[in-house]
């Protein structure tokens, strides 16, 4: 159910000086979106970003797909079949599937785009992703020790897709809707290299085609004809605008430009008010988090488990999601959100503290620590993507880090592409981080924790916890374990947990079909329709 929250507030044509009909489609059979960032990538086993897994997703259509509410339904498969033991999935794939070119969406399609994935050579930053979903010989493929061809996965016919475990995962059917996952045209791979992605290039098998693609400006796809489900798609063009500044789109939504945009920070209030039929905000499968830079090249202050832990005390969350979020957003005090299934918060210390005992307690162990007052100056950086919605939450907690423990933080920003290299490299104090759900199964948080994941920017490492992830895979309830990674994760503190997102955006209240229960947000413009066409 959507839950759009009503506060009293002054209304957004006196908060932004805008005036104008807001989400008014350009015509009866488009929508079109903002996107913060150009994604790095829309090559499906290239994405690391929800930017380009939200394009990828029109373009392109893995074995599984979510419904409104995140349950797994048919795909490219029409279903599977599980071995008694959990080690064996085969799914049949069904037989009027087609690239956009014509040509049959095979098993050995899937076969040629997990290797892909997998292989080396092709440096995917989610190869990771195969690994975690306990493939045969995905480890050892992905460090280059045997072949591509010798993962865990065949095609005995065209339409038999058969994949191999190494462990049973009760979660398995809903990773195969994450993007990594999806199918790549081996024939268009390998005639244009690098340049398949580029429009009239790309072949896609979902239900749009990329038609237009201008870097920094815009992404167009069309309606793809020959799509399985064709007859079902309703709208014929989606368009993702790249615009950097949330208020810039806030008013080309308010002008009809856009059918959908986030709401910028501190505005849902307003914006609540004076459009109560397109302000939303839902649960959302994500958490905003900083790292620390704990690799030897890191800040010596950051070895220190003590000085991370008085930073994080620091910061009052409540303030955070009341004053400059303003959305219901949720303090966040452990990384795995509430509302991932089948996960019960565990109850750390600090959380049920009041934020003058974090703040005391802050300062006894920074200077238990040898810094702040009577010891020696701490100065800090905190890097984060460019967008004003970052820097409001930066600019307030290292106004929180002055008032309460004296600590002097500078602010860097950089754009999308040049920050995911700077923070995957390790050149940060602090870096800004937010990670979303790859499926509804708390692994998919905890697992950046290990010791080898490749989205731990914060190179944390504890052979603890290492285990004990390795131990809740197999679990039949891996709840206390998962509490017992919470509570140590809390306790070594190799990152700041904010807050826990809600989903926050403007929509045309034209557009009908979006999953507003799907906690991970994934959705699927095919399944859109507008109430004014009927």
């Amino acid at each position: 159910m959507t839950v759009k929250t009503i506060l009293k507030g002054g209304t957004a044509a006196l908060v932004l000086g805008l005036v104008g009909t807001a989400g008014i489609a350009q015509d009866g059979s488009s929508f079109t979106m903002r996107m913060l960032d150009e994604s790095p990538s829309i090559d499906p086993s290239l994405i690391e970003d929800v930017g380009g897994s939200d394009i990828a997703r029109q373009l392109f259509e893995g074995l599984m797909n979510q419904d409104a509410a995140g349950e797994v339904i048919p795909g490219v498969a029409t279903g599977y079949e599980m071995s008694d033991d959990g080690l064996t999935y085969t799914f049949t794939l069904r037989p009027e599937a087609v690239w956009s070119d014509g040509e049959p969406v095979k098993a050995s399609d899937f076969v040629y785009s997990w290797q892909r994935a997998a292989n080396p050579e092709t440096a995917s930053p989610y190869a990771w992703y195969i690994e975690l979903m306990s493939i045969e010989n995905a480890s050892a493929v992905i460090a280059g020790e045997v072949e591509p061809s010798e993962l865990g996965v065949e095609a005995p016919d065209d339409h038999t897709f058969v994949v191999h475990l190494t462990q049973p995962l009760p979660y398995f059917p809903q990773m195969v809707t994450h993007t990594t996952t999806f199918p790549v045209p081996q024939h268009v791979v390998e005639e244009f290299g690098s340049d398949w992605v580029q429009p009239g290039n790309m072949v896609s098998n979902g239900a749009y085609v990329l038609t237009e693609r201008v870097p920094q400006e815009r992404l167009v796809a069309e309606r793809n004809e020959n799509y399985w489900d064709n007859a079902n798609t309703e709208i014929e063009t989606v368009t993702f605008l790249i615009i950097n500044d949330e208020n810039v789109a806030l008013t080309r939504y308010l002008a009809g430009e856009l059918d959908r945009t986030e709401v910028p920070t501190g505005q849902f209030p307003a914006l609540s008010e004076e459009y109560p039929d397109q302000a939303v905000s839902v649960p959302s499968l994500c958490t905003y988090y900083y790292n620390y830079n704990l690799r030897d090249t890191g800040p010596e202050w950051a070895q220190n488990a003590d000085v991370r832990k008085a930073l994080s005390l620091a910061i009052d969350r409540d303030i955070l999601v009341e004053n400059v979020l303003q959305a219901g957003q949720i303090p966040a005090y452990t990384f795995t959100p509430g509302a991932t299934a089948g996960f019960t918060v565990p109850e750390v210390p600090f959380a049920s503290m009041t934020q003058e005992e974090r703040n005391e307690m802050a300062k006894e162990l920074l200077a238990g620590a040898g810094y702040g007052e009577g010891g020696e100056p701490l100065s800090v950086e905190i890097l984060y993507n460019t967008s004003e919605g970052h820097r409001s939450i930066a600019v307030a907690v290292s106004q929180m880090w002055a008032q309460n423990l004296g600590i002097e933080a500078t602010l860097a920003n950089m754009e999308w592409q040049t920050f995911l290299e700077e923070r995957g490299n390790g050149n940060f104090d602090i870096s800004r981080a937010g990670w979303c759900g790859d499926y509804n199964e708390a692994s998919t948080f905890l697992d950046l924790m290990d010791s080898n994941s490749g989205y731990n920017d914060a190179a944390y490492v504890n052979a603890d916890v290492d285990a004990l992830l390795d131990e809740a895979k197999t679990a039949e309830d891996p709840q206390p374990l998962y509490t017992q990674i919470e509570e140590i994760v809390a306790e070594d503190m190799p990152v700041i947990p904010l807050y826990h997102y809600t989903s926050v955006f403007m929509l045309n209240p034209d557009i009908e079909g979006w999953p507003y229960d799907n906690v991970q947000g994934n959705f699927y413009v095919k399944d859109f329709s507008l109430a004014s066409s009927e």
